[in-house]
């Protein structure tokens, strides 16, 4: 490294130093999602029973949702929701005689908090109730039910089907819970082996009661291995049996509906999903006669059952879902009459999926589906039916085409609902505001943030996009990485991990894989997550790739060739300077050494450094999708930023000399940059901070001497924030990728 080039930046330092004291306080901002259209697992979509177009609908790790019919979009219930379990909806049960009462049984994983959330007016607002038994809103295991069961004739009793604690009840509309002392399966309790999926259902059979008075008969699934099996009370719950009859040993009932003549129906499968089911069957039981009758479909392939739902307008019509027949394909069994005769939906359905063309995966043709758990027959109309599937809802308004073996046509019925895991995301200076890299889809370049894009990242597609980043002075110049697609829709994936564009990020090639280093990085290294799939970088000016591998590789003519790095010790992962394209950067999280390039990362040299905080293996990204700690201001050489979990550092000379940044009471956690706002000279920092124990998101407009915080109490999207991205051309614009909740933007209100 020449001397010079020290000596330059080192005198920068001392010429520009940063202010130090920082506040915190509110601005006003508007907050919009970034239209995608599902893109995500939803277990459940649940009819109100008393009003026509009304129906709700849970998603696994991004809260509830309601279908507004006078909006025609769906309605994101839990927006203002701080707490991140709360964000995995175990179950969701409409009052069956209040159209505006809902509840919801909330909890991410048995470690995590639970709840049974109350609303009066349709999930606007909500009553939190905690309980004491834990949930699986994104356990295996999701799409059993429904667990949750409001009494239609004293609809103050609602009964729960836990997962380790038996069968649960309320007495007064949901506020306090208590066991069902005799029900026969108290639950296996909480282990560290594994969730359960204990009791799977509970329904109650109206005919057995009257309005204000209690409904007598009840029944009850048990789907934990071993004790599979269907219960009955014929007393309100006082004492339970255990039916004989039905299904082999080892099929546990995952779902089950009863309709007007006391006919109750149920899917049976062996393994509780979304993965691993092997087999299963369907089953009809005569609650009256207590007699049993197999109506399984034909079985066409491996996998077995799950989701269910009767006609309410026409006796003995169903429709079942077949659950990981991965050959030749997932299916809708349709019978109308009692399960006796059954017609496939799948070869003739034909898909209009215009409004999410993501679905296409680059392919043809959209998948008919897979994890198929939600599935309804909207009760006021036999022909509106809607599947859901891994990535989205479908929904068709001619079903009863299906008599006359004329095909049914269907459509993505997920308008307003966000539904994805976002893992980075970036705003280029030219081309798209916004390129997104999404868990399961990919990611995509955003040309209109209110249309669902056309332009999803093919060529190849990625199942997870990990890192994305594009060169500064050459912003048309993308890269990004990830790991191979392999799940449905993955045909024509080629197991590339590395890609790059020349048209900031609307079209790709594919980078040839980097032959694997000699590496003491072996299996059961927590390094190994970082290396399966090893992060890129892009100088400055586009010309040079770095791969993060064991011992890191460039590439200056794309990917054509590679060469290894000098200098750097293993198991380093380098970041390029954001102005000048020679200067690369590497910290070394073990010793604290610094490392610095300025031969465009042919070679590095380790470089005094003074300033950073002790134990930096707190901040070491070991995980794939962890962003480097290590940031490089846009358009300004040698200006580094390194956002630890002791606070926030940075240096003007290249990293010789960091100063830590007094931000006051606000911890950041995440950071980018934005254009400047007005007045200023330096680019707007975003983060996403901790304060007072509580996450959101902040700006700071004069570099880092005082926070703001933006976003406000009505948009906390549980606080599972994952990435920020600042836009470089629009003042005050801020872009966030959320756990569960897609992308959200934000700018300032006028």
């Amino acid at each position: 490294m020449t001397s010079r080039w020290i000596a330059a930046l080192a005198a920068a330092v001392w010429a520009c130093l940063v202010p130090v004291g920082a506040a915190a306080q509110d601005a006003a901002y508007v907050w919009r999602s970034v239209k995608v259209g599902g893109g995500g697992f939803i277990p459940a979509v649940v009819f109100s029973q008393v009003e026509p177009g009304l129906a709700y609908a849970r998603s696994d790790m991004g809260g509830a949702y309601r279908f507004d019919q006078a909006a025609g979009r769906w309605i994101p219930l839990q927006d203002s929701e701080p707490e991140s379990s709360f964000y995995g909806v175990e179950s969701i049960a409409p009052d069956p005689r209040d159209a505006n009462v809902v509840y919801a049984a909330v909890g991410m994983s048995r470690r995590e908090p639970a709840a049974i959330l109350r609303s009066a007016d349709r999930g606007a607002t909500w009553e939190r109730h905690l309980v004491s038994f834990r949930m699986g809103g994104n356990e295996d295991g999701r799409g059993l039910g429904e667990r949750l069961a409001v009494d239609p004739n004293d609809s103050a009793i609602i009964y729960f089907a836990s997962r380790h604690d038996g069968l649960q009840q309320s007495r007064d509309a949901g506020r306090s819970w208590r066991p069902v002392a005799n029900f026969p399966h108290r639950g296996r309790g909480v282990s560290d082996e594994g969730t359960n999926p204990g009791l799977s259902f509970v329904v109650i059979d109206p005919a057995s009661g009257a309005p204000g008075r209690a409904s007598h008969r009840i029944f009850v699934g048990v789907a934990d291995p071993g004790l599979e099996g269907l219960y009955r009370s014929d007393d309100g719950g006082r004492a339970w049996r255990r039916l004989e009859g039905g299904p082999a040993a080892g099929l546990a009932p995952v779902q089950a509906q009863i309709d007007a003549r006391g006919m109750l129906y149920i899917t049976f499968s062996r393994g509780i999903g979304p993965n691993g089911v092997t087999d299963g069957a369907v089953w009809r039981l005569d609650t009256q006669s207590g007699a049993w009758a197999e109506i399984t479909p034909p079985k066409q392939g491996e996998g077995g059952f799950m989701g269910l739902s009767l006609d309410r307008q026409r006796l003995g019509v169903l429709v079942v879902a077949t659950m990981n027949r991965w050959h030749p394909g997932d299916t809708l069994w349709r019978s109308t009459d009692d399960g006796a005769n059954w017609v496939s939906l799948r070869e003739q359905a034909v898909r209009d999926v215009s409004a999410t063309p993501f679905l296409y995966w680059g392919r043809d043709e959209p998948h008919f589906g897979w994890w198929i758990a939600a599935l309804a027959i909207d009760p006021f109309d036999s022909n509106h039916i809607v599947y859901g599937t891994g990535a989205t809802l479908y929904a068709a308004r001619d079903l009863g085409e299906a008599d006359a073996g004329r095909p049914t046509h269907w459509r993505p019925w997920v308008e307003g609902i966000e539904q994805t895991a976002v893992i980075t995301l970036t705003s280029p200076r030219t081309g798209p505001p916004l390129l997104t890299a999404f868990g399961d889809i990919s990611g995509f370049a955003h040309e209109d943030l209110s249309v669902s894009p056309a332009r999803q990242f093919t060529n190849p597609v990625f199942g997870n996009t990990n890192t994305i980043e594009y060169a500064w002075h050459a912003p048309n110049i993308v890269v990004r990485s990830g790991t191979p697609h392999q799940g449905v829709g993955s045909e024509g994936a080629d197991g590339s991990t590395l890609a790059w564009s020349d048209d900031a990020g609307l079209s790709w090639r594919p980078l040839g894989r980097p032959a694997p280093s000699q590496t003491s990085v072996q299996a059961g290294d927590p390094r190994m997550d970082l290396y399966r799939d090893a992060p890129i970088i892009v100088s400055a000016d586009g010309e040079t790739f770095v791969v993060a591998t064991p011992t890191p590789i460039l590439s200056r003519d794309r990917g054509a060739t590679w060469r290894t790095v000098v200098g750097l010790p293993e198991g380093l992962r380098p970041i390029a300077d954001r102005d000048d394209p020679l200067i690369f950067y590497a910290l070394n999280y073990s010793s604290g050494e610094w490392y610095v390039s300025v031969d465009g990362a042919l070679s590095f040299s380790r470089v005094p450094s003074r300033g950073l905080p002790g134990e930096l293996w707190l901040d070491q990204p070991y995980w794939r999708e962890v962003p480097s700690p290590i940031r490089a201001t846009p358009g300004r050489a040698g200006d580094v930023w390194f956002v630890s979990t002791r606070g926030l550092y940075r240096a003007r000379d290249g990293g010789q000399n960091f100063r830590r940044v007094e931000t006051g009471d606000v911890l950041i956690q995440r950071m980018d940059f934005g254009a400047p706002m007005p007045g200023a000279d330096y680019p707007t920092l975003y983060a996403i901070a901790e304060r007072a124990g509580a996450r959101g998101i902040y700006r700071s407009a004069d570099e880092g001497r005082t926070w703001l915080r933006i976003n406000d109490d009505a948009h906390q999207y549980a606080r599972r924030y994952r990435a920020i991205a600042g836009d470089p051309r629009i003042a005050g614009r801020v872009y966030l990728a959320t756990d569960g909740r897609g992308v959200v933007y934000g700018e300032p209100r006028p």
